[in-house]
C-alpha cells in the first residue's frame, strides 16, 4: 500500500506542493537578498521595470541586449533583400550562396572592418587544403565540418535514407528533418568555393551560431526548409518574446549574477549560496536560450533550419547525458559527429568523454577554470556511465525491484544535478579557487543541514522529472 502510494499519484501531489514551497522560499529569499545588498552589488543599472536596478552585470548579456534593436533592424533589411532576390530570380543553391556571402561580407565589415581580409584567406588556405589534402585542417567548427563532409562525400555512406524516413515522421510527411539533411550525401557540385565561404560567414549564425553541418547547410540553401510552417517560425518568435521578458524580470528582480561577480556570496550562510548558484545557473539557460533562439529565428525566417540549442529546461535534466546533450545542443551533435564517433564511439567511451570535454574547454578560451571544468564534468561522468551500464545489464522484474531500482536512481539523479551545479559554477562563475570555498560552506557544521535539505530537493525534483518522462511515453 505504501509503495503504491508513494510511486503513484500520492507521490505526485506531494512533489507538486514540495516544489511550489521551494520556488515560493527561494524567490522571497532572492528578493529579500537582492533588496538587502543593492547598494553594495557590481554591474546594476537604472532599469525600466518597477523603478528596479536592472542586473546588467554579464557582459555577453548586456552586449546582446544594447545591440538588440540595430541587431533587429539589419536582419530584416538582409532578410528583405535575400527573400526578394531569390523570388525575383529564382535563385538556388549557388546563386543563394552569392547573395548571401555578399551580405554576409557587408556584416563581417561592419563587425571586423579591415580584419575581414585576415578571415577571408584563412578560409581560402583551408578549403584549398581540404580539396587537396584527405585531412580536414582543424581551424574553425564549420571548416571542420566542410572538410568532413566533402571528403564522407566520396566514400560509401552508411546512412539508410530509406529505413530513416520510414521511422521519422517528419520525413514520412514529405518534409526532410535535420538529420536527414545532415546524414545524406551531397554532389560534388555542392562543394564549391562561394558556398564554403557563404557556410562560413552566414550572417543569421555568423556570431553565435547554432551550428549547422555544411550537408544540411547547403541542402536548405537549394531547397529552403520545409519542417517548419510560417505560423510555426511567428510563434517561435511570440515564444522568444515572452522568454525575453522573463529575463528581465529576473534580472529586475533578482540580481543573482550581480552576486556572483561581487563576490558578496562568499559572506553569506550557506543556503543563500545555494539560492545564488541555482539562480545563477538558470539565469545562465535563459540567457543563452535567448541570444541562440534569436539567431536561429532570423535563419528560420530566410528558410534555413538548425538544431535547436535549448530544447529541454535546465530544470529537468537528472543525469549529465541528457544534460550535455540539451545544453548547447547543436555543438553536441556536432561533437558527436566530428569528434565522438570518429575516435570510435560508445566502443571507447570511457575514453572518449575526456577527449571530447577537454575539447570543448579549449574551443571556449585556454583557461584553467575551464579546463577544470571539463575534467570535473568527465569525473562526474565516469561514474555515471556504470551505473547506467550496470543498469542495463541487470534488468528487475519485480515490482519490488522496480520501486528499489527508481529509488535508487532518483537518488543518483540528486547526487548528479549537484555535481552538475558544482562544475558549472567552477567552470563559468567562481573559477577553481572557489571550490574550497564552496565545499568548506557546506561541510561545515550550520552547512550540512543546507547540504542535506538540497540533496532532498533535488532527490524530489528527479521524481518529477520521472513522472514528467512516464507521462510523456504514455502519450506516445
Amino acid at each position: 500500500m505504501g509503495r503504491s502510494w508513494w510511486g503513484g499519484r500520492g507521490e505526485l501531489a506531494f512533489i507538486v506542493v514540495y516544489a511550489v514551497f521551494f520556488y515560493v522560499f527561494v524567490i522571497h529569499r532572492s528578493l529579500q537578498l537582492s533588496h538587502d545588498y543593492h547598494g553594495v552589488l557590481r554591474g546594476l543599472r537604472s532599469g525600466w521595470l518597477a523603478n528596479r536596478l536592472n542586473d546588467v552585470s554579464d557582459a555577453q548579456w548586456r552586449n546582446f541586449r544594447q545591440n538588440l534593436p540595430i541587431l533587429t533592424a539589419v536582419f530584416g533589411a538582409f532578410t528583405a533583400v535575400a527573400s526578394s532576390l531569390r523570388s525575383y530570380y529564382h535563385l538556388k543553391a549557388s546563386g543563394m550562396a552569392v547573395v548571401w556571402l555578399l551580405i554576409s561580407l557587408v556584416y563581417l565589415l561592419y563587425l571586423h572592418g579591415a580584419c575581414v581580409i585576415f578571415i577571408i584567406s584563412i578560409a581560402s588556405f583551408n578549403f584549398v587544403l581540404v580539396k587537396d589534402i584527405p585531412l580536414p585542417l582543424l581551424v574553425t567548427l564549420r571548416m571542420i565540418s566542410f572538410g568532413y563532409d566533402y571528403h564522407w562525400s566520396y566514400q560509401q555512406t552508411r546512412f539508410d535514407q530509406e529505413k530513416h524516413i520510414r521511422s521519422c515522421s517528419v520525413c514520412k510527411s514529405g518534409r526532410n528533418c535535420y538529420f536527414h539533411l545532415q546524414e545524406r550525401s551531397l554532389q560534388g557540385d555542392k562543394f564549391l568555393f562561394t558556398m564554403y565561404l557563404c557556410y562560413l560567414v552566414y550572417a543569421p549564425l555568423y556570431i553565435a551560431g547554432p551550428i549547422v553541418s555544411y550537408n544540411a547547410f547547403a541542402s536548405q540553401l537549394d531547397q529552403p526548409q520545409n519542417t517548419h510552417s510560417t505560423r510555426d517560425v511567428v510563434f517561435y518568435g511570440l515564444r522568444w518574446i515572452f522568454a525575453l521578458f522573463l529575463v528581465e524580470l529576473m534580472t529586475h528582480f533578482c540580481y543573482y549574477n550581480a552576486f556572483a561577480l561581487s563576490d558578496i556570496w562568499k559572506q553569506l550562510p550557506a543556503v543563500d549560496v545555494f539560492i545564488i548558484g541555482y539562480g545563477v545557473l538558470n539565469f545562465m539557460w535563459l540567457k543563452f536560450l535567448l541570444i541562440w533562439r534569436y539567431f536561429r529565428f532570423w535563419s528560420l525566417v530566410n528558410g534555413l533550419d538548425s538544431p535547436e540549442n535549448m530544447p529541454k529546461c535546465i530544470n529537468n535534466c537528472y543525469n549529465l547525458e541528457s544534460f550535455w546533450k540539451n545544453w548547447h545542443a547543436s555543438y553536441n551533435k556536432w561533437l558527436v559527429r566530428y569528434i565522438y564517433i570518429p575516435l570510435g564511439g560508445s566502443r571507447t567511451k570511457v575514453l572518449n568523454v575526456w577527449i571530447v570535454f577537454t575539447f570543448v574547454a579549449i574551443w571556449h578560451d585556454l583557461e584553467w577554470k575551464l579546463l577544470s571544468w571539463a575534467w570535473l564534468t568527465c569525473v562526474f561522468f565516469v561514474p555515471e556511465m556504470l551505473f547506467k551500464s550496470a543498469a542495463n545489464t541487470f534488468q528487475v522484474e519485480s515490482a519490488v525491484g522496480k520501486f528499489v531500482f527508481r529509488e535508487l536512481s532518483a537518488v543518483a539523479g540528486a547526487v548528479t544535478i549537484t555535481c552538475l551545479m558544482i562544475a558549472n559554477l567552477v567552470g563559468f562563475v567562481v573559477g577553481p579557487s572557489g571550490i574550497n570555498l564552496l565545499f568548506s560552506r557546506f561541510l561545515r557544521k550550520e552547512g550540512v543541514p543546507v547540504l542535506m535539505g538540497m540533496l532532498f530537493t533535488f532527490y524530489i525534483g528527479t521524481k518529477l522529472m520521472f513522472h514528467i518522462r512516464d507521462a510523456s511515453q504514455s502519450k506516445g
